[in-house]
């Protein structure tokens, strides 16, 4: 039988890789996409000698076009992290909307099913807790997180439109706070920002007084939902994520602990519009897909601090350069 074939934008960042990953391990063939703004070639570089991986280099805000038939579209091109959004804001923003718009376009076009990665962002700051998905948010639609945020919720809304307008079949993925091996070091999330503090001996980080919440999922157990999502028959948004909350200060001891290092933990001001409480009600995913996840944080932490420890000592060996260009397409 002709293996399926799926397109993946955003496939050398950190979750669009592990997708990669798990689709050539389904048996599918895997189209990777990628502009390379957030991305990194390293985290796809052993999928280029295989017959069933393909990369192109594209920004999909742009007309985006793919030769041949295409079973399945999954849109996770964007970045992820205030860093990242706060630095490249329209970017951001036209991605979420005028990339969603022609990635729609080209499913539709190939007759694919589309998923769409969304975010635990667009409950904003919620005045709701946990988050359902029949929670409508609580968003400052013009304040600094406003392009990430809007990005993802306008990008809900157009999918919806081509779902409901065109009989597209699309899913709708909301993400909350993954972590595990591929993270960037520097990329201004938790998790990365306190195992690179703890590396380099400095003290930790911690916005605010730390009373904040988030629930930590590891990538193994986000993958394996948004893959049981995307061959599912439900068509509305579901919550992948771990419920499993916990305090950014009681992390912080926690990551302390986990490196066996002697840092502080170091207050300083809550940045604009910062969720105060982050956790996901996933009993719909539990019903409809019969998912939860299975990595325990201890366990995941561990993986994760083991890749980091690696990558910083990969860094301060200089590594050559690895020259990807013969297996890129333009």
């Amino acid at each position: 039988m002709k293996k399926k074939r799926v397109l993946i934008t955003g496939a050398a960042g950190f979750l669009g890789s592990h997708l990669c990953d798990k689709f050539i391990d389904e048996g599918f063939s895997v189209v990777g996409m990628d502009n390379l703004i957030t991305g990194d070639l390293k985290n796809i570089e052993h999928l280029f000698e295989l017959k069933n991986f393909e990369f192109y280099h594209h920004d999909v805000s742009k007309f985006v076009h793919v030769a041949g038939d295409l079973d399945y579209v999954l849109h996770f091109a964007s970045p992820a992290s205030p860093i990242d959004y706060l630095k490249i804001p329209i970017q951001t923003l036209k991605v979420g909307s005028l990339g969603t718009h022609n990635l729609l376009g080209l499913a539709k076009e190939k007759n694919a099913r589309i998923l769409i990665a969304s975010t635990s962002e667009v409950y904003g700051d919620p005045l709701v807790h946990p988050q359902s998905e029949d929670y409508y948010g609580n968003v400052n639609t013009i304040g600094p997180r406003g392009v990430y945020d809007e990005a993802k919720r306008f990008q809900e809304s157009i999918t919806m439109a081509y779902h409901r307008f065109h009989g597209l079949e699309t899913r709708i993925v909301r993400i909350f706070n993954t972590y595990g091996p591929r993270m960037r070091l520097n990329d201004g999330r938790v998790i990365p920002a306190f195992i690179g503090q703890a590396l380099r001996g400095e003290d930790l980080t911690v916005f605010g007084d730390g009373s904040q919440t988030r629930s930590f999922c590891f990538v193994d157990d986000q993958v394996d939902g948004i893959y049981k999502l995307l061959l599912s028959d439900y068509s509305e948004p579901v919550n992948i994520g771990n419920p499993h909350e916990i305090t950014i200060k009681d992390f912080a001891e926690e990551i302390i602990k986990l490196t066996q290092t002697n840092q502080k933990v170091v207050y300083q001001p809550l940045p604009k519009d910062d969720p105060m409480q982050r956790q996901p009600d996933i009993s719909r995913a539990k019903e409809i897909l019969n998912w939860e996840p299975k990595v325990d944080r201890s366990e995941g932490m561990k993986i994760t601090y083991e890749y980091f420890k690696g990558l910083s000592k990969e860094e301060l060996r200089k590594k050559e350069h690895k020259d990807f260009s013969s297996h890129i397409r333009k």
